[in-house]
């Protein structure tokens, strides 16, 4: 005896009847119906704000929009956003000009501050209702975001967000310039560019945490009053686009130990001719190439070519040294999560004795980045320039009343085009209906008539 290999028939649907006395078959239930049924079950997804960058080039490209709140991965964390970091890069990579650019659109920013909200599966040494700092690559710029846990930073006891984004980044980058790459020492001198900037701030108030060192700052002029009121970390201020080189032999002679550059373009060139033997130069940026509000191809390739090109027999012979330091290359490409971390332990060490304090230029809401960006564009800041989601935008300009409350629209502007059409008409209007003052005074009365008459005599 064999078994059956047929499938049992399908049953057949229920027959309901109806009020006449026959029966209807109920309408089956198609995939497309239950897809439609489960999309009306399912909420629409939440959202946040985020500045988005949606295309490559000026202020106009950055839009506050609403994008779908983030979900955390193995290895995460979501942090709730309170404060958000503005650094130069940031302006490099609204004009395209950064290596390996993600495509637009996409949520801007490198650094955050805030707490977490919710562990990623595998994440041991974080819980949620933490306070944090986080180094993202991009996505930082927004209500929420989430962050593999190797580079988020717990802050220390009593330090606020907003320091929290003023300090990590530019104090670790100046941390491993000082300490990690020029090797800085007592009794040493070090010129730095931008001083009033973040970076600049910085490097000047770790160099002083080392005995006897000598500060040369080099800045715009107009920022040397208040640098001078806020601190005394630097030596010498020196004006920025003057002949500061001059200025420092005057000082000091022999020139300076370290030199520290984010400009590139023809500094690089004063910079290394005032290095002592033993020297050191450190490129950390190059923002001589942001000159205008969209990328300029003519100004990146003037700022390389006017560098002078340095063979290392010249290095040998002059016994100086070249380097760069390029903090995003580092996390995300050399993979040295752990000697960044290194560096911002020891920075928020350096803060929690009271050696090092950031200083906020300004605080903007998300709303307002636009007018940060341009701040820094035009290098008017001093010190770290902050992005707030909490704050309410600035109340824009009032728009003229449109012939309300009594007042009067301005008449458009004619063109010269219409003004040529308009006086032949007026012409023959004037011709048919006759001189309209003599008019409305012979309709006044008979003395008016008889002036009239005078008149037309």
């Amino acid at each position: 005896m064999t078994e059956s290999t047929e499938t049992p028939a399908a049953a057949a649907p229920e027959k309901t009847p109806t009020e006449n006395g026959t029966t209807e078959t109920p309408p089956e239930e198609t995939p497309e119906k239950a897809t439609e049924e489960k999309e009306k079950e399912t909420p629409p997804p939440k959202e946040m704000r985020a500045v988005v960058l949606t295309g490559f080039g000026g202020l106009k490209t950055v839009k506050i929009l609403k994008k779908p709140e983030p979900t955390v991965a193995e290895g995460e964390v979501l942090i709730r956003v309170k404060a958000c970091g503005l650094n130069f890069q940031d302006l490099i990579v609204r004009q395209g000009a950064i290596d390996s650019p993600p495509k637009t659109p996409f949520i801007l920013g490198f650094e955050c501050a805030g707490e977490i909200e919710q562990i990623g599966e595998g994440v041991t040494n974080f819980k949620v209702g933490d306070q944090v700092v986080a180094l993202p690559e991009y996505k930082a710029w927004a209500e929420l975001v989430t962050v593999p846990a190797q580079y988020v930073y717990a802050l220390p006891e009593g330090m606020s967000a907003l320091d929290a984004v003023a300090i990590t980044t530019n104090y670790v980058v100046a941390y491993l310039l000082l300490f990690e790459m020029a090797n800085l020492t007592p009794d040493k001198s070090l010129l730095v560019h931008s001083a009033g900037g973040g970076v600049g701030q910085a490097v000047a108030q770790l160099a002083k945490t080392v005995e006897n060192v000598t500060v040369f700052g080099v800045c715009s002029k107009s920022k040397h009053e208040a640098l001078k009121a806020n601190n005394n970390n630097i030596d010498h201020l020196l004006e920025r686009g003057s002949d500061y080189t001059s200025e420092v032999r005057k000082i000091s002679p022999d020139g300076v130990d370290i030199v520290l550059d984010c400009l590139c373009g023809e500094e690089c060139n004063r910079g290394y001719s005032l290095l002592k033997p033993m020297g050191r130069y450190i490129l950390y940026g190059s923002s001589n190439i942001v000159t205008g509000e969209t990328k300029s191809f003519f100004s990146a390739a003037r700022a390389w070519w006017q560098v002078d090109k340095v063979s290392p027999i010249k290095l040998f012979d002059e016994n100086k040294s070249l380097a760069g330091l390029n903090l995003r290359h580092l996390l995300f490409q050399h993979g040295r999560a752990d000697t960044v971390r290194r560096a911002v332990q020891r920075v928020f060490a350096l803060w929690t004795d009271g050696k090092v304090k950031p200083l906020v230029d300004s605080t903007w809401a998300l709303e307002d980045v636009g007018e940060a960006m341009q701040k820094m564009h035009d290098r008017k800041n001093i010190g770290k320039l902050v992005l707030d989601p909490s704050l309410e935008p600035k109340p824009k300009p009032a728009t003229p009343a449109k012939g309300k409350a009594g007042k009067e629209k301005k008449p458009a502007k004619e063109s010269s085009e219409d003004k040529k059409d308009k006086e032949p008409k007026e012409e023959e209007k004037k011709t048919e209906n006759g001189d309209k003052n003599g008019e409305e005074v012979t309709n006044g009365s008979d003395e008016g008539q008889s002036r009239s008459m005078a008149r037309h005599a």
